[in-house]
């Protein structure tokens, strides 16, 4: 069946291979660039994202036609071979096996572009395995309420 109307809001984390610090800042802009073209393509809308130099977050808004994990490979296996073949990192560039995908609601797509925004200020004091810990207990949070949910 056709989706007439969807609401699909996923925030990807991409980490690179042991949390290596391989995404430099002079190529960060052209790293984005290249993962919003993957994006475009699979007729999905990018609303932010924000290379670290050893993960990149995302904001998507799914084509109802595509899976999360699809395009989650796609975006891995098309950037680790661009990063590669452009030599925009010193050695072998590749993403860890896998990546988190978290819903996001669109009351929370403002709240999430914002916080995707400011990475670099708020990796200033944050690292990144304090935030990905954190996001990990949220979203843990969430999944033990709703098991424990009654549903009548």
């Amino acid at each position: 069946m056709q989706i007439e109307y969807n609401n699909l809001y996923i925030h990807f984390v991409f980490t690179t291979f042991n949390r290596t610090k391989i995404i430099l800042e002079k190529h960060r802009q052209r790293i984005e660039k290249y993962i919003t073209g993957i994006i475009n393509n699979k007729g999905c809308h990018l609303y932010y994202i924000y290379a670290n130099p050893e993960h990149v977050h995302l904001l998507v808004s799914l084509n109802p036609k595509i899976d999360p994990e699809s395009l989650a490979t796609t975006i891995a296996e098309s950037s680790e071979r661009f990063i590669n073949e452009n030599k925009l990192c010193t050695g072998y560039f590749n993403w860890q096996q896998s990546c988190s995908a978290f819903s996001v609601s669109k009351g929370e797509v403002d709240k999430v572009c914002k916080y995707i925004m400011n990475q670099k200020g708020h990796h200033k004091t944050v690292d990144y395995a304090q935030e990905y810990e954190t996001f990990l207990k949220f979203y843990q949070q969430t999944i033990n309420i709703q098991k424990n949910k009654v549903i009548r």
